[in-house]
């Protein structure tokens, strides 16, 4: 063995910022997936798919676009349209500028349910994760998520 095929152990310090952070990635989206759930009767990734959407001109965008958006698999996100699509939230069409692709759209209803549960989550995201840290922190970690995402699409 090389030195170059040697691990690169942790040190204690890192260790234990490595382990904080796993501990944020597990607990903030569960948490945030429980409040959605018990005000709306809807996950943490139903709503922020239909976040997305509001957000957009026509409420309207590419399946591909919208999968990139959220960080999700087209195959996932698919699933969960269809589950939207059954409670009347989102409608899919062929994309009539190029019918390769396909068009979700926030309906009347989807936009009632995104403004009724917007509100709550804003509350709850703002107690757990923007109020507790001060305007450098916050900074901070704008700077440190953006660096991390970075790192992750350059290997991809």
């Amino acid at each position: 063995m090389t030195a170059d095929d040697e691990p690169r152990w942790l040190t204690a310090e890192e260790q234990e910022t490595w382990r904080a952070l796993g501990s944020l990635i597990v607990r903030l989206p569960a948490a945030l997936d429980a409040q959605l759930r018990r005000d709306a009767g809807i996950t943490h990734f139903d709503y922020q798919v239909m976040s997305h959407l509001s957000e957009q001109e026509g409420r309207t965008l590419r399946m591909s676009e919208l999968a990139e958006r959220t960080d999700s698999s087209l195959q996932r996100l698919s699933q969960v349209v269809s589950r939207l699509e059954k409670k009347g939230w989102i409608s899919r069409r062929l994309d009539p500028a190029d019918g390769r692709f396909t068009l979700a759209t926030l309906t009347e209803q989807g936009w009632d349910k995104v403004v009724a549960t917007a509100p709550g989550h804003a509350n709850e995201v703002r107690d757990l994760a923007i109020d507790p840290l001060s305007t450098v922190q916050k900074r901070q970690l704008l700077a440190i998520s953006r660096r991390i995402v970075g790192t992750i699409e350059a290997k991809d």
